[in-house]
């Protein structure tokens, strides 16, 4: 009976019954990057073959997006927790299906396409860390992680499948594309105005009162593990593309991206309540572990490799995405909204790093002939850099934990004061 109560309600007993709007969230979880993916992955083709930019612009002007669109996450939040969750979710899908239908403009104006891009990164900043708020919103800690993996499993379905119905329009019917894309962003605005608001849709501040800062509260250990983790895990997001072309295919490629998606969508819903309950420092453990071992595959450049390595990459980001995420909601005083914006603002911060620094080391390995030593070279940092945060892990620790092998293992009765949902 113990052991029954220490595993707590399985991923079924956790996600059932689905309230209408918890359906629509979830479905909208996968309409919205459908939509986008199906934009979004053929930028750099469309900027430069259909628009004429060159390369060295398009480098630029992708790496800005990509910066909006994760560190942007904090300002989400924010705004989530002065003027509520639906509204947040509102006017962030306003701005993306602005920037979508700027997308179908740029065709007579190719430097509105620009604008549209930064509109569509805006649009996602603002909208994520309130729909995860919206998703968890007075769902007890058991269950949190089945809803989180269900939303992120629904997420990377859309991101699959978008691409594989785009890819023959891209170049040769964009107006189309275009127009589908918008239609579908307006339908899905349209469905969130009709969603029940919550307890969170009022302003956190009232008058006279401070407003806490963006970075308040904020949970160190966590903010500095997720940062670490998409600083790796963009490593294999930025450069695989290239590493694997040279030596398989472009639809090779696609099927190492499809495989990562799979393992995402099927096994972190599963593996959910055992993130939960695993111990913090192991969940750290097995989930650099586990993006070094993919990385250091890789360095083979087989097909298999190539495989291999993602599989083993993926499996570790699953781990460390979703625990560093759990962890901060525990470790914070501050509400759902800002706590994922925070941690976006982790992820931005870690992605851009990976850009800057993992391209020069794979310009590097370029010239000199050997780009495995690229991912060899990543391995290691997924090895040496994690223990820099056992420092933080001592300085930050809130409470003496008994069994140290424990610490940050969620229990019944371990919320450090947080109300769930709030």
């Amino acid at each position: 009976m113990g052991e029954r109560t220490t595993r707590g309600p399985g991923l079924r007993a956790s996600l059932f019954p689905l309230t209408g709007p918890l359906r629509f969230l979830l479905l909208s979880s996968f309409l919205i990057p459908l939509g986008s993916f199906m934009v979004l992955p053929f930028m750099s083709v469309f900027l430069h073959e259909r628009l004429g930019m060159g390369l060295g612009t398009v480098g630029v002007v992708l790496a800005v997006a990509s910066l909006v669109q994760f560190s942007g996450g904090i300002v989400g939040g924010a705004l989530a927790d002065r003027i509520g969750l639906r509204r947040t979710m509102l006017w962030a899908l306003v701005v993306r299906t602005a920037g979508f239908a700027g997308f179908l403009l740029a065709l007579r104006w190719p430097p509105l396409a620009v604008g549209a891009l930064v509109l569509t990164c805006c649009g996602a900043a603002l909208y994520l860390p309130a729909n995860k708020a919206y998703l968890v919103h007075g769902v007890d800690d058991e269950r949190r992680p089945a809803f989180l993996s269900a939303g992120n499993a629904a997420l990377n379905a859309g991101m699959a499948v978008g691409p594989l119905i785009a890819g023959p329009f891209v170049l040769s019917s964009p107006g189309l594309l275009f127009v589908a894309v918008t239609a579908l962003f307006l339908a899905v605005t349209a469905g969130h105005a009709r969603l029940p608001g919550t307890a969170a849709e009022h302003p956190t501040g009232s008058e006279g009162t401070a407003t806490p800062g963006l970075l308040a509260g904020v949970a160190l250990l966590p903010f500095a593990a997720n940062a670490l983790a998409f600083y790796l895990y963009f490593h294999f997001q930025h450069f695989l593309a290239v590493y694997a072309v040279e030596r398989a295919s472009s639809a090779f490629y696609s099927v190492v991206l499809l495989l990562c998606f799979t393992l995402v969508i099927v096994v972190q819903p599963l593996a959910s309540g055992l993130i939960r309950r695993m111990p913090y420092a192991l969940a750290l453990a097995v989930g650099f572990t586990g993006l070094a071992a993919g990385l250091a595959v890789l360095a083979a450049g087989t097909r298999t490799a190539l495989l291999a390595g993602g599989a083993l990459i993926t499996l570790g980001d699953i781990v460390l995405f979703l625990k560093n995420d759990l962890e901060a909601l525990r470790r914070s005083p501050r509400s759902d909204a800002v706590v994922f914006g925070q941690q976006r603002l982790a992820a931005g911060l870690g992605a851009c790093a990976s850009g800057v620094l993992g391209g020069q080391l794979y310009g590097l390995g370029e010239r000199a002939g050997h780009t495995g030593w690229f991912w060899l070279l990543a391995a290691a940092q997924c090895l040496l850099l994690p223990p820099l945060l056992l420092t933080l892990r001592r300085r930050t620790a809130r409470r003496p934990v008994p069994d140290g092998d424990h610490e940050g293992a969620l229990t019944r009765d371990d919320t450090d004061g947080r109300i769930p949902g709030r």
